[in-house]
């Protein structure tokens, strides 16, 4: 076995400059999955149902996301809690509900559970495009939705992505009311175009 010959660097040596990727621009015409954060790539943020919200937050801020899974034992998904479910009139109910103070308050107070989260199949979504999705996300009514691989051998269905009007919004270059429920292409289009 051979070792290493070390060296000292000189002055003025820099850092390499990380260069992201370069993608293709996403249009409405793109595949649908260009927009789907990929589980298998990037790992997903989690929390406990025990968590507070005021630390569920902060497991946000840090890791940059808009939800996070809630999980008790890694892999299994118990639900999912987004910054809206932490804010507003969740929190608030549940605070009367319980007669205690938002500091109080744990994820599991607030959080979606799993089985009432809305998803679509991962072969579905490499087959149809952005405007489809947004067009889903625009029917259901959510920021958010869950990407599903079919249950195979020895086990269940597995979430293998997940969607992000915020997400979709930073690749388009332009905001979208996922909130507004306009259904059509043109629609759409229309309102992307204004």
């Amino acid at each position: 076995m051979s070792r290493l010959t070390p060296f000292r660097f000189p002055p003025g040596t820099c850092i390499v400059q990380a260069q992201p990727p370069q993608r293709p621009s996403v249009t409405l015409h793109s595949p649908g999955i260009t927009v789907m954060t990929d589980l298998t790539e990037v790992r997903a943020a989690t929390t406990t149902p025990e968590e507070t919200l005021r630390a569920a937050r902060q497991t946000m801020i840090h890791q940059g996301v808009r939800l996070l899974f809630v999980v008790r034992e890694l892999p299994c998904v118990e639900g999912l809690v987004t910054a809206a479910d932490l804010e507003g009139e969740r929190p608030l109910l549940a605070a009367q509900r319980r007669g205690v103070t938002y500091d109080e308050l744990v994820v599991a107070d607030v959080m979606t559970p799993l089985e009432a989260f809305d998803a679509v199949d991962y072969d579905d979504l490499k087959r149809c495009s952005v405007a489809d999705v947004i067009a889903t996300l625009k029917a259901v009514g959510r920021r958010h939705l869950l990407v599903a691989e079919k249950a195979g051998a020895g086990h269940g269905p597995w979430i293998r992505g997940i969607i992000s009007h915020t997400q979709i919004e930073r690749q388009l270059g332009q905001p979208i009311d996922v909130l507004d429920l306009a259904s059509s292409f043109s629609e759409i289009r229309a309102s992307l175009a204004a």
